[in-house]
């Protein structure tokens, strides 16, 4: 049975805080969480675990996520030399949107107008939930991302379209080809 990972983390660090966004690598991860579809389960990954994840990663047949390449990759390559943008089969949900649309939108955006759900809070939250203490806040969040973005890869999977709204707050449809042999490079 083919692997379909579907992966997300969240920072111990702003952008500000690290130095600027060309400093990803020192945001530092708190949490990661998958979803297997060979498993049928989530993993939620600490730091002290982070190498488990990354291997996770190596192993799928395809890691499917949103901004994962220039974002979360890019987050975890402050614990690994493993460069996965360019090792690991890997769609990119905003990847393959901008591709279409012409322009980057977010996954609250597509989730919303797609799903009819979005997003429980954003990533500035769980950073401030992870320094007050609340852990299971931040892992409880980011599971909920990671199961909003299979469900729109799924979505689009099933029907070939996905929709979002626009600037203006217009629902708009986007054609893709997120079929089972989807991503074997559908990365930037």
């Amino acid at each position: 049975m083919r692997d379909i990972v579907y992966f997300d983390l969240e920072t111990q660090r702003t952008a500000n805080d690290a130095g600027g966004w060309d400093k990803k690598a020192a945001m530092g991860m708190t949490v990661g969480v998958t979803y297997s579809t060979r498993l049928g389960r989530y993993t939620i990954y600490g730091e002290d675990r982070v190498h488990d994840l990354v291997a996770q990663l190596q192993q799928a047949d395809l890691v499917v996520g949103f901004n994962v390449i220039n974002f979360d990759f890019e987050v975890l390559m402050g614990y690994t030399i493993i460069d996965l943008a360019h090792s690991v089969p890997t769609l990119d949900l905003m990847v393959s949107l901008e591709q279409k649309i012409g322009h980057r939108i977010g996954l609250e955006a597509v989730a919303q107008s797609t799903l009819g759900c979005g997003k429980t809070a954003d990533g500035l939250d769980a950073i401030k939930w992870w320094r007050e203490g609340r852990k299971l806040d931040v892992a409880r969040y980011c599971c909920f991302d990671v199961k909003v973005t299979r469900l729109v890869h799924e979505y689009g999977m099933a029907r070939g379209e996905v929709f979002y709204d626009n600037r203006l707050g217009r629902r708009q449809r986007v054609e893709v080809e997120w079929g089972a042999a989807a991503g074997e490079r559908v990365a930037a």
